[in-house]
């Protein structure tokens, strides 16, 4: 591995080749490790929903177990935009970006994709105009699902440092009073202050509905969803890497703007 500034190794195509290779067996190894861990994530035992959700769609009022549109499999992406934001995270938007062109084949397949945040319907849907998106999106304004499934805090749970995130409880106290980092600047992106930002917490939960019934069956938080984040695929094979300094990502429209 290079550092910034450092000139990379130069090779020969059969030294290219003998290191491809040795690079290969890890990367078939690590797909295989991958089959694995996505068949213990269907291993995993369904947990019975019993709580009345209740969202807003553009369809209106919507149930849980509504938000299935007619299917059996439900996947829902935690979108960090709050109530008090002008905009959506710039890291969600980017994630989220690729949502559209999946959610027809998963339609297809049994499964519906939709994301779901504490804003009020009509940001969400001013939000989703401005970026071209057609995916479902639900707004769970008022209610508990987000804090329910590690998706949001409350004030008084931040301030105490009693916040439960990516299956651990944590004193976080000491990371909102940091007014300087990069958390600090995508929070001014959004316009909002740094712990109203993060209040709300990124992820993604799956649901299946089995005779009447909503179970959830899986979750993920943190880098668990950079699978999701479809340009980092992209990064991680392209020459320099991720190569990241900063925020240097954008929302789509706004790279033009810098």
């Amino acid at each position: 591995m290079t550092t910034k500034g450092e000139k990379h190794i130069k090779g020969t195509r059969d030294q290219w080749r003998a290191a491809r290779l040795e690079l290969l067996e890890a990367e078939k190894e690590h797909t295989r490790r991958a089959d694995e861990l996505a068949r213990r994530r269907q291993e995993l035992p369904w947990v019975r929903v019993d709580k009345e959700y209740r969202f807003d769609t553009d369809d209106g009022n919507a149930s849980l177990a509504d938000l299935f549109r007619g299917r059996s499999q439900l996947l829902i992406y935690h979108f960090m935009f709050g109530p008090d934001f002008k905009a959506g995270c710039p890291s969600c938007s980017a994630i989220a970006d690729g949502f559209d062109g999946s959610v027809v084949h998963l339609a297809n397949h049994d499964v519906t994709l939709t994301a779901v945040s504490r804003a009020p319907l009509a940001k969400l849907q001013a939000y989703k105009k401005r970026m071209g998106w057609s995916f479902p999106w639900a707004s769970s304004f008022g209610g508990d699902f987000n804090y329910d499934f590690q998706a949001g805090v409350t004030e008084a749970q931040q301030r105490a440092g009693n916040v439960e995130y990516n299956f651990r409880t944590q004193d976080e106290r000491e990371i909102v009073a940091d007014k300087d980092g990069i958390g600090a600047q995508i929070a001014a992106n959004v316009g909002t202050d740094w712990p109203t930002f993060w209040r709300e917490r990124p992820g993604m939960s799956a649901f299946s509905l089995e005779d009447g019934v909503v179970y959830h069956t899986y979750s993920t938080y943190a880098r668990g969803l950079d699978g999701l984040w479809g340009m980092y695929q992209w990064l991680d094979r392209a020459p320099k890497g991720r190569n990241e300094e900063g925020l240097w990502w954008r929302r789509h429209d706004e790279y033009d703007k810098r």
